[in-house]
């Protein structure tokens, strides 16, 4: 059963609410975000901190008087990573009148790219979605906003030929993913780029729901012995190949994993930080809370006399909540500018989000510009490695073999 969730950070619906204060009463404006949420589905453990950091950003926000005068009401529903929960809640926020709707999940954002369009809805879906949506003329209503899987393994690639001296000429690299089609995604520019680079190739599925690998890794450790591994896992998936790897004695310095195999839960998971030194992970939003943005959250806790949320110290996703929640008040906030402060519609929403450049909330987000063909915003990632007990950065904002990618989105739009 759907889960409706509402959130008391603004005010609901798009038309006006009396606010009470000194003895006047004056009319609120107010706007309406839907959120898609996964608390309880066999993704929850990005759901259940992923989705707070969103919700603390508006929260934040909302503190300081709202987006150009209008404060923001979240609704959140958690489809449990399912298709039908997704259709539902997208009909609801219509509904409610959501300028805009935060998606979740790569089914879910494929079911849903043609009703967002139908209904000239903007929705995001940051690290998942299908790689092509990233053409903002063939999918104009769905916004990647982060690193997509054909970028994320463009970046792999180029940091594996980094690690290795900056030739991959000979070299052997294993793929080793989740057997799904998000998994798959990723196999066009590994083949296009295994060919231009001159290393060869081999791909290691794992069948859900991922928890039984011993023998691929046997197989990648045992008989192709690569010199680098790039993965591509989900749930309890990337703790069990940490493990795996480890016990053949792979270096893990020699690992990449892309975004979903790369928060602290799985390093946690996996027998902790020390049991993983050296794993390296893919990461499209700042990583620790060392940001403005994150201490500026924890002293309006503070002011309501409350400790941070214990969420925000899985601040991989957490953070990537915050930086979902900062875009879609950001669209918001060029949208509103665009009409001298009237309150915009969806489709002004939609312009808004592709007039975003320079918007970087203190390094948390990547130096992105997202523009009417480019829903992607460049594919910038970071490289984040286990080191000394924690996570440290080890290359700042890249773009792996952009090129490559493009090409590949223009081959897509032929197609169609």
């Amino acid at each position: 059963m759907t889960r409706f969730v509402r959130s008391w950070l603004g005010v609901a619906a798009t038309t006006a609410t009396l606010v009470f204060g000194g003895g006047q009463a004056f009319a609120q404006k107010e706007l309406v975000f839907g959120l898609q949420c996964d608390r309880t589905g066999p993704t929850a453990t990005v759901g259940v901190n992923l989705c707070p950091g969103y919700h603390d950003y508006i929260g934040l926000v909302n503190s300081k008087g709202g987006v150009e005068g209008f404060k923001i009401k979240v609704l959140e529903i958690d489809n449990e990573y399912k298709v039908p929960p997704a259709m539902e809640a997208h009909e609801r926020f219509k509904k409610e009148g959501a300028v805009l709707e935060g998606l979740y999940g790569t089914p879910q954002t494929a079911a849903l790219n043609k009703k967002l369009e139908e209904d000239k809805i903007l929705g995001t879906s940051p690290g998942f979605g299908t790689a092509s949506a990233a053409d903002g003329k063939r999918f104009p209503y769905t916004f990647p906003i982060a690193a997509s899987y054909w970028s994320q393994a463009g970046a792999a690639v180029a940091f594996a030929k980094e690690r290795l001296g900056g030739s991959l000429k000979g070299k052997k690299i294993a793929y080793l993913f989740y057997d799904n089609p998000a998994g798959k995604e990723p196999l066009p520019i590994l083949e296009d780029l295994a060919k231009a680079e001159g290393f060869e190739m081999r791909t290691f599925a794992v069948p859900a729901p991922g928890v039984e690998m011993g023998a691929q890794i046997l197989d990648i450790t045992g008989r192709f012995k690569p010199d680098f591994v790039i993965t591509h896992l989900f749930g309890r998936a990337p703790s069990v190949s940490i493990k795996e790897l480890k016990g053949k004695g792979f270096p893990l310095s020699k690992v990449v994993a892309f975004v979903w195999g790369s928060a602290e839960a799985d390093i946690a998971a996996a027998g902790g930080m020390g049991a993983a030194e050296g794993y390296n992970t893919i990461q499209f939003a700042g990583v620790g809370k060392d940001f403005p943005v994150l201490k500026d959250i924890e002293a309006m806790y503070k002011a309501q006399g409350k400790a941070s949320p214990k969420e925000m110290d899985s601040t991989v996703y957490y953070n990537r909540g915050v930086l979902i929640a900062a875009l879609h008040v950001e669209a918001v906030r060029n949208a509103i500018k665009a009409k001298n402060g009237a309150a915009p519609t969806s489709e002004e929403v939609k312009n808004g989000m592709e007039a975003i450049k320079g918007f970087t909330l203190g390094g948390l987000v990547p130096p992105m510009e997202i523009t009417p063909a480019d829903h992607e915003g460049g594919g910038w990632v970071q490289i984040w490695t286990v080191k000394g007990g924690k996570l440290t950065k080890t290359k700042d904002w890249f773009q792996g073999y952009r090129s490559v990618i493009q090409k590949h989105l223009d081959a897509e739009a032929k197609k169609s």
